[in-house]
């Protein structure tokens, strides 16, 4: 049975997919324009400091004047879903403790995000975890939380992790090596040190575009300055066993025409440190130019035949491959972002699977200065005006002490940091007493760290 077919026996039989969402920004919106069109699926809550945000965020995507309700308690809360309608809501925990089968985290805040989660968990809820930084920062051990209760804890589907993990699967079922993999932004050097003051002069938005999509500045500055490239990456490799390169990300200039020529190991005449690893693609080359074929939207694997024959297939069938036939690729050249998210409520609910979920932690996102830090200064988190992200092994960033990235979050500096150096734990006074400081502690004291 397929997604939709089971949905359209769930809608039949009056017993829809129950779905509480956290977060009503871009990502929710584009989510709750599909599902109100998804039979089977039921939109319960959305829990929103600014509840007048939730209701634009309905009425923008489709929803009927009348189909939302605001809700104080999480009995408000179910009462509006039998009634037929969204109830919205300030408080989150109304949201997780109402009758919901499937909470999707969709902050962007690492350390809210771990709250939310860890007590939907425990509330027995599966979690869709749109909020990757969170993932990035603790998916291991929330995936441990959430098997424990008997529930999945999942990446989201419509965003590039999901997705690659779609491919990865696909790639190592038929028995291919698995080379290579990642997806494709827009990249020159100096962007890592972009602001949410410079982001929209970088992107081309003019401010009534800006006003008209329900942009948020930093947090699309993280997707120019390479935070995100590292958070997403981190996310892959911590869910599908590929190891980082020592150098991080590269982000060559690459055409889709040349992924398998590029992307595979020096020792073969590529660039890759080694197989079995992550890279983020540029749409433009260094000079500004643009790659005639980009994959800024997408994603892609790169693999290697095991044997003669199947080189021989790979040109029989008119795959593209590398000057020695070894290596091809497969690619996605879009992501529909929450279009496609309703795919891992479906999946959790219906087929207790995720669709990927962090395992080990083998990669991390290190704090990066953007410019010189003072004693006194306060961060600002990933896309801000002070640190961005860069991917490291975990080994590394244990032994070296580093900061994660979902950890500078009003981070106060008490050592002063150049910029372009890696912040340690000493460069910083956190908040101890937050879950996310306790759950990140635990899990570089030991979790499967390789």
């Amino acid at each position: 049975m397929n997604f939709y077919t089971m949905l359209q026996k769930r809608a039949e039989e009056n017993n829809p997919v129950k779905v509480g969402v956290i977060g009503a920004g871009k990502f929710s919106s584009m989510f709750l324009s599909q599902a109100r069109l998804t039979p089977g699926m039921q939109v319960t809550g959305i829990a929103e400091l600014d509840p007048e945000r939730a209701r634009q965020s309905l009425l923008r995507t489709g929803w009927d004047i009348d189909a939302s309700i605001y809700a104080d308690t999480a009995n408000d809360i179910n009462d509006a879903a039998r009634a037929g309608k969204v109830a919205i809501t300030s408080d989150a925990m109304q949201l997780i403790q109402a009758d919901c089968d499937v909470i999707m985290e969709i902050t962007g805040n690492p350390e809210i995000g771990t709250f939310h989660a860890a007590n939907a968990i425990e509330m027995g809820k599966h979690v869709v975890m749109v909020n990757v930084e969170a993932d990035c920062l603790l998916g291991p051990a929330l995936t441990r939380k959430a098997e424990k209760q008997g529930v999945v804890y999942t990446m989201a589907y419509g965003d590039q992790p999901a997705l690659i993990a779609e491919q990865l699967d696909w790639a190592k079922t038929v028995g291919f090596e698995v080379v290579c993999t990642g997806k494709g932004t827009r990249y020159q050097p100096e962007y890592h040190f972009s602001t949410p003051e410079t982001v929209w002069g970088y992107y081309g938005f003019n401010e009534q575009r800006v006003a008209e999509g329900n942009f948020n500045a930093q947090m699309f500055n993280s997707f120019l300055d390479g935070s995100k490239s590292a958070i997403e990456m981190c996310a892959v490799s911590n869910s599908s066993g590929l190891v980082p390169q020592q150098c991080g990300l590269q982000f060559p200039a690459v055409d889709i025409d040349e992924l398998a020529d590029i992307l595979k190991p020096e020792s073969d005449g590529g660039i890759l440190e080694h197989t079995g690893t992550l890279e983020v693609i540029a749409s433009e080359k260094r000079d500004g130019s643009p790659i005639a074929r980009d994959l800024r939207w997408g994603v892609y694997v790169v693999f290697k035949a095991p044997t003669q024959y199947v080189e021989q297939c790979f040109q029989e069938y008119g795959m593209k491959t590398d000057d020695s036939g070894r290596y091809s690729a497969l690619y996605r050249p879009y992501h529909f972002i929450g279009l496609e998210l309703g795919i891992s409520a479906a999946s959790a609910v219906l087929r207790n699977e995720a669709t990927g979920s962090a395992q080990e932690f083998l990669a991390d996102v290190a704090a990066t200065a953007k410019k010189d830090l003072e004693p006194g200064d306060i961060l600002d988190g990933e896309g801000g005006y002070t640190v961005f992200g860069k991917l490291m092994r975990a080994q590394d960033s244990v032994t070296q002490n580093v900061l994660p990235l979902g950890l500078t979050g009003q981070a106060r500096i008490i050592k002063p940091v150049k910029k372009g150096e890696l912040l340690t734990y000493a460069h910083v006074e956190l908040n101890r007493s937050s879950l996310a400081f306790t759950l990140r502690k635990e899990l570089e004291a030991g979790f499967n760290i390789k």
